[in-house]
């Protein structure tokens, strides 16, 4: 009878039983990552980067917490509005894998409602921007009615400037 040494045995055993090593281990990751092309999924990529929505539908980044504290009050406004989380079912690829529930990034969470409604109420809002535009302007004409400024004044006028560029220095 032949004695086996235990050295022996592990020599013996076949190769499917084979343990992966954590440097195996790290490089099958390093290649199923890259693979699907998540090696640098933080780096130029937009965290809220909108989905297309739905026909019909329109679709917003909406605040659910600021450094943890959720403002229910807020939450209640955007429902009245008609904002309602969109389920990560939808959108699968925004989520982790069996991910349930709304879809969040950082204390955000992506909401639909009808585009009709978004789009009266955007038309609104357009409205009322122009009004206290148009009633500032009127204040501050020395030639109108309830105007801040005399008709002394009126050499020195205010000049309004309704462009939108915005000047960035050189670094």
């Amino acid at each position: 009878m032949k004695t086996i040494k235990i050295d022996d045995r592990l020599a013996l055993r076949p190769a499917s039983q084979h343990e992966e090593t954590s440097i195996e281990r790290a490089e099958r990751r390093i290649a199923e990552l890259k693979g699907h092309n998540n090696a640098n999924i933080d780096e130029g990529t937009d965290k809220f980067a909108t989905p297309m929505p739905p026909d019909g539908w329109s679709y917003e980044w909406k605040v659910k917490s600021v450094m943890g504290y959720v403002d229910a009050a807020y939450l209640q406004k955007m429902a009245r509005s008609g904002w309602e989380p969109v389920d990560a079912s939808r959108h699968p690829d925004m989520m982790a894998r069996g991910a349930v529930g709304a879809i969040e990034r950082d204390g955000m969470v992506l909401c639909e409602r009808p585009a009709e409604i978004t789009s009266e109420i955007k038309a609104r809002d357009l409205r009322n921007a122009r009004a206290q535009v148009r009633m500032k302007e009127g204040q501050m004409d020395p030639k109108g009615k309830g105007g801040m400024l005399s008709r002394e004044d009126a050499v020195v006028a205010p000049k309004i400037n309704k462009d939108h560029s915005m000047y960035v220095p050189e670094q």
